[in-house]
């Protein structure tokens, strides 16, 4: 098939009429299509795609100079329910060529990426093409061709059709390459994020490369995943302020509005570092080894919007793709679990529109009941207009009013489990897609009295993945020694979350066991949440290359250290480890296994340095900038009892009697933990007296959960006698901290108070934290 295609190229060639080709990502207008990067590995290139959620989406159109006469045209498009033998086709679209419709439907036939013909096309000089999408349902293509050879049948063939198109837009043999930097990071999540702002205070020149138009991965607006992790605390506490200069503040996991993951505010960070070249829309897909083999000289990027191609130089690469891919190009050992990973989450959300929305017939998608998949939860408020949150930092947003109105798939709307995570990437996100729109099918047909006004207002096109290659290290963290509390001398990022992996959830797997779609959390063993485990340093380089760094889901850890150690803002902290260990690389002339050997103290002392801190050349002294960003409070699990004012009575302090659990997952929480439970006859008595007769403000403390009581029975014994109210624990509390005020009451002085809980027809797990006693104003 390669020579039948080369064979073609040079026939036409030789008549001097040679194809016209046309990236699609290259359309001067991409009208309402997006751009889809995610599967270049796969398929070979960048492509356009129709994602309307339902509506068909505005023409992308373009213009190309072509001499006159007779053409046929040729698309590489994907019927993308082919490879499940679906009924229907949700990916139709059309080619105009100069307003002239061709008779052919593209995206209806096949079982992956093929090129189609249509023709006869008559064209002279200036020919304007549009891509007319029929149906909203994610029609897809990657590029055209325009050849006036009637003969000539481009190759389906993927290395077939790279290479053609290489000759086609006269692209070199060898790409230009810029100017040596000192480092390179590859990756635009939190953890790329933290190594390239880190390294550029550290006075490295950095070339930072993300694939996508913004940054945050896994926590921009385009996927939409809170950030977690504790950060600024155990044994430097400094390391995380990087992360917080930048990090979401986002309320609901997906969004109302994208704006809650503040795409600018990442950017504008890593703008603001003026050693910093940010390469937004490169994909890096080579590898260009020094001469001795054990080095890496360059990166190869492609630019996902004109196809241009640069080899990026560099003294020190730092692998934050997620996926390993710079480490598994380089020839570096990984770690990859063959079957029962972590899967990819597609999140969603649904708007009430107060009036009847259409929907279309969707055979295509996965055949849902009701019982198949979670119904989807209303949102939480976010707060007030331009407010800022408890810690007193800016939103930096307008939260959208009226949350409530939306409804959201979340982060278990997840597949893959057993799908290998790079070749069969498209296949899952295209699977995560049937499932949502099934889901929507049934809301809007089999529940139709509650979703009759809903609409699909968004949908994550790009995945969000969790678990992939694991880049091997001098040393591979393992879970147990998390456990145990065994630290190393290394020992540094903080990690907080518990070992937390994801499998199928078996009630809604089987219907579907061949690729289920829910997940569940298997929350496994603890760690230290309060000062966070220190990740040891030896697990951020690879042991094999030797200017390879890894942050984020690439580092060497095992499995359950895994689950641990992938949440975002942890993944950001290895970042900023990395920066300040690549500068000591370039200073001292050393390799990262050397910043370890030789001058470990040197990075335990730069980890013991405000994030803000920064040094103008390699030789400079660090100082504070005098517009250093002001930070957030850092974030406490805990709330001191001593700190809050009048009479505080903790749960610890209260008199339980029944069964009671005592747990620290819903922060802020005041003390050591709280304590919850729902078995029949259980009471807790918080009981106090006030010095000096009056009346007195009673407030509770609790933070909400759908398991949580919706009608906890809480009786408050004053002078007048005894009073019971209900509390609603599944809704958040009022008052800041988790504060619920049970209204004012009269105590006289020196007589016995208290405040009753009990379980009795509280409709759920009934939650005690505080008790605290304030006078009135």
């Amino acid at each position: 098939m390669k020579h039948v295609l080369f064979a073609s190229l040079l026939a036409i060639s030789a008549a001097g009429a040679q194809p016209k080709w046309i990236e699609a990502e290259s359309f001067a207008n991409p009208g309402g299509w997006v751009l889809d990067t995610q599967f270049i590995d796969i398929m070979g290139s960048p492509y356009l795609m129709a994602h309307g959620m339902g509506k068909p989406v505005k023409d992308a159109e373009t213009e190309v100079e072509l001499p006159a006469g007779e053409y046929t045209l040729w698309a590489r498009v994907k019927n993308w329910v082919g490879p499940w033998d679906a009924k229907g086709t949700p990916g139709r679209f059309e080619i105009l060529v100069n307003g002239e419709t061709l008779k052919h439907e593209f995206g209806v036939t096949g079982k992956d990426w093929q090129w189609e013909k249509a023709g006869p096309v008559k064209v002279s000089g200036k020919t304007k093409i549009a891509l007319h999408d029929l149906t909203g349902f994610d029609g897809r293509v990657d590029a055209l061709i325009l050849s006036s050879d009637a003969g000539f049948t481009p190759s389906n063939d993927v290395a077939a059709t790279n290479k053609m198109r290489r000759e086609l837009l006269g692209l070199p043999d060898k790409a230009p390459e810029t100017s040596e930097y000192d480092l390179v990071v590859v990756g635009g999540g939190y953890s790329g994020m933290g190594a390239a702002i880190s390294g550029a205070r550290q006075g490295l020149k950095v070339a930072f490369i993300q694939d996508r138009p913004v940054l945050g991965g896994n926590g921009s607006s385009e996927i939409q995943v809170w950030a977690q992790g504790g950060t600024r605390r155990g044994l430097y506490p400094h390391l995380g302020e990087i992360v917080e200069e930048f990090a979401d503040r986002a309320s609901n996991s997906p969004a109302a509005d994208p704006q809650e993951f503040n795409d600018k505010l990442k950017e504008d960070t890593v703008r603001a570092e003026k050693t910093t070249d940010l390469f937004l829309n490169t994909h890096v897909y080579g590898v260009e080894m020094a001469k001795d083999g054990k080095n890496i000289r360059s990166v190869i990027g492609l630019n996902t919007k004109t196809g241009t191609e640069t080899r990026f130089v560099g003294k020190l690469f730092v692998d934050c793709t997620g996926h390993g891919t710079v480490g598994a190009l380089a020839g570096a050992e990984f770690m990859m679990e063959e079957k029962g990973r972590m899967g990819m989450s597609n999140m969603w959300v649904m708007k009430n529109l107060h009036k009847p929305v259409s929907w279309p017939k969707t055979p295509w998608a996965l055949p849902l009941t009701l019982e198949d998949f979670p119904e989807p939860k209303a949102m939480a408020p976010v707060g007030k207009k331009n407010a800022a949150n408890q810690s007193g930092f800016d939103l930096g947003y307008n939260p959208v009013p009226n949350p409530e109105e939306y409804v959201h798939g979340e982060w278990f709307w997840e597949s893959g489990f057993d799908k290998h995570p790079i070749n069969d990437l498209e296949l899952i996100r295209d699977h995560n897609f049937r499932a949502v729109y099934g889901a929507v099918s049934a809301l809007k047909t089999l529940k139709a009295d509650k979703y009759a006004d809903y609409d699909l207002t968004w949908l994550a096109f790009i995945g969000g993945p969790r678990e992939s290659r694991r880049i091997v290290g001098d040393m591979i963290l393992n879970g147990e020694d998390m456990v145990k509390g065994v630290i190393y001398p290394d020992g540094c990022v903080p990690t907080t979350w518990d070992q937390d992996l994801h499998y199928p959830k078996e009630q809604y797997a089987k219907n579907f066991p061949d690729n289920p779609f829910i997940s569940r959390a298997e929350f496994g063993k603890h760690t230290d949440r309060k000062n966070g485990y220190p990740v040891p340093y030896r697990c951020f380089y690879s042991k094999d290359i030797g200017n390879l760094f890894m942050a984020g889901r690439t580092i060497s850890v095992e499995r359950h250290a895994l689950g641990s150690t992938r949440v975002m803002r942890t993944c950001g902290m290895m970042g900023e480890v990395v920066g300040k260990a690549a500068w000591i690389c370039v200073r001292h002339h050393t390799t990262p296994r050397g910043v370890y050997e030789q001058y470990l103290d040197i990075l335990k002392d730069l980890m013991s340095q405000p994030g803000a801190m920064r040094r103008d050349t390699l030789e400079g002294n660090l100082y504070m900038p005098a517009n250093a960003k002001k930070l957030p409070e850092v974030a406490q699990d805990g709330i001191n009892p001593a700190k809050l004012v009048g009479i505080v009575i903790d749960d610890k302090e209260a008199e339980l009697n029944g069964k009671w659990a005592h747990g620290e997952g819903l922060k802020p929480f005041v003390g050591e933990y709280y304590s919850y439970g729902s078995e029949k006859g259980a009471s807790a008595r918080f009981a106090f007296s006030v010095k000096q007769s009056g009346n007195y403000e009673v407030r509770i403390f609790f933070q909400p959960h759908e398991n949580r009581a919706k009608a906890a029975p809480v009786t408050v014994l004053s002078a007048d006698g005894e009073k019971t109210q209900t509390v609603d624990q599944t809704k958040k509390a009022p008052l800041p901290q988790g504060a619920y005020s049970l209204g004012t009451f009269k105590f006289n002085a020196g007589e016995e108070a208290a405040v009753i809980f009990r379980t009795t027809g509280a409709g759920g797990n009934v939650h005690l934290d505080a008790v605290q006693v304030l006078p009135a104003k």
